[in-house]
């Protein structure tokens, strides 16, 4: 009697895998196709944890984190250098947060030029860089207030390659389904350093001064950053080694089961395969995919191919850009606030500090959450994305409910400020992991380009409203100050709390 054999079909499902293990052990042509199976699985998972190469991966998380040091080593000083030059603690606000609104729009005219790969936007960011804060520099020397904010904008163009960043570590072709949350806490674990070290050498050198028109404390954070960047651009021009100019798979993505009444399951698998047939001409997809558990039968429909995104993918996408959003108008409010309330002379404020005082402050805080941060980096493999999310976003609320009341009780002191920011910080960026990386595993590969894009802008709206409502606290009061980020949070929390199911997506 002929040995059993088992519909190759069949065995694409764990569960009849399993079943079939378990019931039929004992027949070499099963075993011969267990086998298979398991070498199938071996090659699945290696694609779901593969990485690009580590140098060019290290340049591009290294150039985002240059990046964000370069959007922050002007914070702590850049108040005091607007009113030097004529301008306001507003002008200061727009100073730091205008950079972002020229990056979204430079973004669409250099996709069209960047052909799916990198090399381009990387060269582009690092001249911009270079370019934008010898002109941030120079405006002391031409006193032109102006000049500044030019600066700033040629330095906006850089910023162009945060998304290219995001979308590399979210990129199919090179980034396994189960790597993106983890390579996306690298990039955030470089937006702390960023967003601690820039304005702690920034304060620094506003303290050391250096009595000179052109090299001082005003302008010296411009002209470091941009000798780092031109060496920096000569190292990634050698070694930095682009992907393919090869179109990204098209079918990579979390796949949700479509269940079938089993009296109907025959007919529907038979029109689905039939069809799929038909497309490929491949004579193993007319095969019947099909396999009973209690009464259903599981069908497993690929559906990268269909443009349209279903009612919970719009709310899913929504629920990432609004947290986008979120995350960075509150992480860029604090940033260009701090500095300006504390130097100020309201009486909520007790601190009368200096940009270097400010500076140290913001990076205190900044440097207290790496430990957090790396550890979520290690731990992204075990926890689900809308965790992280949820985690993230309650602790960054907790620090801006404490903030509420340590300024309606006019009980601000340094440890209590500290405490709020310290949270703010850890909360929000630890929320911002997620954005892209949920996204990318729930749609298909080939919207990597759009949903990077989406997600961006998001970030860049965040930043340039964040930075200009950070430096207009005072005059708005700082209660309505926090209240309306509390709010804008509030909002958040509801559309991930309606969505909470649609959200879950694969670890790591």
């Amino acid at each position: 009697m002929p040995s059993p054999q088992v519909l190759t079909t069949a065995l694409d499902f764990p569960i009849a895998t399993r079943w079939l293990s378990r019931s039929v052990t004992g027949f070499p042509g099963t075993r011969r196709a267990a086998r298979n199976v398991e070498e199938s699985e071996g090659g699945q998972q290696d694609s779901e944890l593969k990485l690009p190469n580590i140098v060019s991966l290290c340049i591009v998380l290294c150039t985002s984190a240059l990046l964000q040091v370069s959007f922050f080593i002007i914070v702590s000083s850049s108040n005091e250098y607007a009113q030097h030059l004529g301008g306001t603690s507003t002008f200061s606000g727009l100073v730091i947060g205008i950079p972002t609104v020229f990056s979204g729009l430079a973004l669409i005219p250099l996709m069209k030029l960047d052909q799916g790969v990198y090399n381009r936007p990387l060269h582009f960011a690092c001249g911009s860089a270079v370019l934008g804060h010898v002109l941030y520099a120079l405006a002391y020397k031409a006193n032109f207030l102006y000049m500044v904010l030019v600066g700033r904008i040629v330095s906006g163009f850089a910023f162009t390659f945060w998304m290219y960043a995001k979308r590399y570590c979210s990129d199919a072709r090179i980034v396994g389904i189960r790597r993106r949350t983890t390579l996306a806490g690298w990039l955030v674990l470089g937006q702390g350093i960023g967003f601690s070290l820039g304005p702690f050498v920034g304060g620094v050198l506003y303290k050391i001064g250096f009595s000179n028109p052109v090299f001082n404390g005003f302008t010296s954070p411009a002209w470091i950053m941009a000798g780092i960047w031109t060496a920096w651009w000569i190292f990634t021009a050698m070694f930095f080694k682009d992907v393919p100019i090869v179109p990204p798979p098209s079918t990579e993505f979390e796949l949700r089961p479509i269940r079938v009444p089993k009296n109907q399951g025959i007919d529907a698998t038979d029109s689905v395969s039939q069809k799929e047939a038909a497309e490929t001409n491949d004579p193993e997809r007319q095969r019947t995919e099909v396999f009973t558990v209690e009464s259903e039968t599981v069908v497993e429909v690929t559906q990268a191919e269909n443009s349209r995104m279903s009612a919970p993918q719009w709310g899913v996408t929504a629920t990432m850009c609004w947290f986008a959003m979120t995350c960075f108008f509150i992480l860029g409010a604090w940033e260009s606030n701090i500095p300006v309330f504390t130097g100020s002379s309201s009486p909520l404020s007790p601190f009368h500090f200096s940009p270097f005082a400010a500076g140290n402050l913001i990076a205190l805080g900044g440097a207290c959450t790496f430990p957090f941060l790396f550890l979520n980096v290690l731990l992204a493999k075990r926890y689900q994305d809308r965790n992280t999310l949820a985690l993230g976003t309650s602790l960054g609320t907790a620090g801006l409910l404490i903030a509420l009341a340590i300024l309606s009780t006019e009980t601000v002191n340094y440890g209590s400020l500290f405490i709020c920011w310290f949270l703010v910080a850890l909360g929000f960026n630890l929320a911002s992991t997620v954005t892209l990386s949920l996204l990318s595993k729930q749609l298909p590969a080939h919207w990597n380009t759009r949903i990077s894009l989406a997600i961006q802008y998001s970030n860049y709206i965040g930043r340039a409203t964040g930075a200009v409502w950070g430096g207009a606290g005072l005059k708005v009061g700082m209660l309505s100050y926090v209240g309306t980020q509390i709010a804008i949070v509030g909002v958040g929390v509801v559309m991930f709390s309606v969505l909470w199911r649609e959200l879950k997506a694969k670890t790591g």
